[in-house]
């Protein structure tokens, strides 16, 4: 399809930042992996439960219906689908078909054996979360990196911060990206630390049909061993027909987080620039606005904070709907899980986008020493705390009376500091000397305490 022409940002628009996501979860890498999972389910209960002698050869014959599947074996499965209006079903009857034209037309009947279409959907759908994790696992890293590269970069640059939006005791640039990479790292950790589930259990989790067929085999064990041996998924063994889907809200709930945090980090970035403490580099050729030549506008921010909410939209319906399902089963989470891709796409979409925009960015020193050096009322909270500890009266009430809603000179602060009656001349000198941008207290030590934390790590 020409993507001028998809109905979708992630297929049109976007389509060169999803292209990796593609193979994993579209239709065809959905049907591929079913297509996997039939295949070494059947592979597993001919060999190690010895239903009929393979050789070698019958081997490779079985392992190359997967190995060689291309679009083209895809869209065959998708004509059979047609007829049956069952896709799963549609897999099974493709496997049997390539049975029958190399020969082994006797092993066909163990194809799907004792399965529901949630044991192959389920497990199809934790390879394909596992590979979507390990992708946002890289891209966190990335910007994790790029986060704590400039907090190095800038970690002794003083910046006036704001709370509520008016100024307030100053930082350091570095500390504020310190700040936003610790909270990626958490997130990150508790990502890499989750072990995806599946299950293999039969139509209603007892494995009733495999019991029945065959009850000296412990179909538990067996269960256990395919998901963890095969596939190094972690089983989930006492479920209904479907898996109830406790870690894959787990990841998408991380991913919650971590969007969040990037919405967070966005929006900083775009007022820090709205007020000039940082330079946007120049594209040749490129354009801010229609009709006023001079801007340069932030898209790249704005652009990852609207994909990121996007991406928690379709999160948190996914992380809680995925978790119900009447009785033994309904059929609400298959058309909801075909959209466990579009999760993926925004967000790498949100991430990529907040890496652009950090590659574009410089600081703007004038700006930042100019407000700092225009904000002297900072000082009020060291000079009313030393005035506290020798017991000057009103401290806090007369930095207030002096201070509040003002603008003051550095001469007027000498002024109040010299008049004071009880602090001794020693401290009267620091507090003299102390200028806004000495006042950062240990952000720069934090800076250093997160690298020696996470070196230790």
């Amino acid at each position: 399809m020409d993507s001028i022409k998809a109905i979708s940002a992630l297929d049109g628009r976007y389509s060169t930042l999803t292209r990796s996501v593609c193979d994993i979860f579209s239709e065809y890498g959905l049907i591929k992996y079913r297509v996997k999972i039939e295949i070494e389910w059947l592979k597993f209960i001919l060999i190690e439960y010895n239903f009929d002698k393979i050789n070698n050869n019958e081997l490779k014959i079985i392992d190359d219906i997967y190995t060689d599947f291309e679009v083209s074996d895809a869209n065959k499965i998708k004509d059979i689908e047609k007829k049956t209006n069952h896709d799963v079903k549609a897999v099974e009857y493709f496997i049997k078909d390539r049975l029958e034209n190399f020969n082994l037309g006797r092993l066909k009947e163990w194809v799907h054996f004792a399965c529901t279409s949630d044991d192959i959907n389920n497990i199809a759908y934790a390879l394909m979360l596992r590979k979507g994790k390990e992708l946002v696992f890289e891209l966190l890293n990335e910007l994790l990196l790029d986060i704590e590269e400039k907090a190095i970069k800038y970690k002794s640059f003083p910046m006036m911060s704001r709370t509520h939006g008016q100024p307030a005791s100053p930082t350091t640039i570095g500390k504020e990206f310190i700040n936003i990479a610790w909270r990626i790292s958490q997130e990150i950790q508790t990502l890499n630390n989750k072990k995806i589930q599946a299950k293999l259990n039969g139509a209603t989790g007892n494995f009733n049909a495999h019991y029945f067929a065959f009850p000296d085999i412990d179909w538990i064990e067996a269960s256990q061993n395919f998901l963890s041996k095969h596939f190094n998924l972690e089983p989930v063994i006492f479920t209904t027909q479907i898996n109830p889907n406790s870690s894959l809200s787990y990841v998408l709930h991380t991913m919650i987080r971590s969007a969040a945090i990037i919405i967070d980090f966005n929006r900083d970035m775009w007022g820090y620039i709205s007020l000039g403490y940082f330079k946007q580099r120049l594209k040749k050729g490129e354009i801010g606005s229609s009709t006023m030549p001079h801007k340069v506008n932030p898209i790249d921010f704005e652009n990852s904070e609207g994909n990121m909410g996007i991406a928690i939209s379709i999160m948190e319906h996914l992380s809680v709907k995925l978790q119900k399902s009447r009785f033994q089963r309904d059929l609400t989470d298959s058309t909801v899980l075909r959209n466990l891709g579009s999760v993926f796409g925004y967000f790498m979409i949100g991430v990529k986008n907040c890496l652009k925009g950090l590659g574009k960015i410089s600081v703007n020193h004038d700006v930042i020493n100019n407000d700092l050096s225009a904000n002297q009322e900072l000082l009020a909270e060291p000079f009313q705390t030393v005035m506290r500890i020798f017991k000057e009266e009103n401290p806090y009430e007369k930095l207030k009376e002096l201070t509040r809603g003002k603008n003051l000179s550095k001469k007027e602060l000498e002024n109040f500091v010299n008049n004071l009656e009880k602090v001794p001349i020693k401290h009267k000198e620091r507090m003299i000397n102390l200028n806004v941008q000495q006042y950062t207290g240990l952000a720069e030590k934090l800076v250093d305490y997160y690298f020696h934390i996470k070196q230790n790590d």
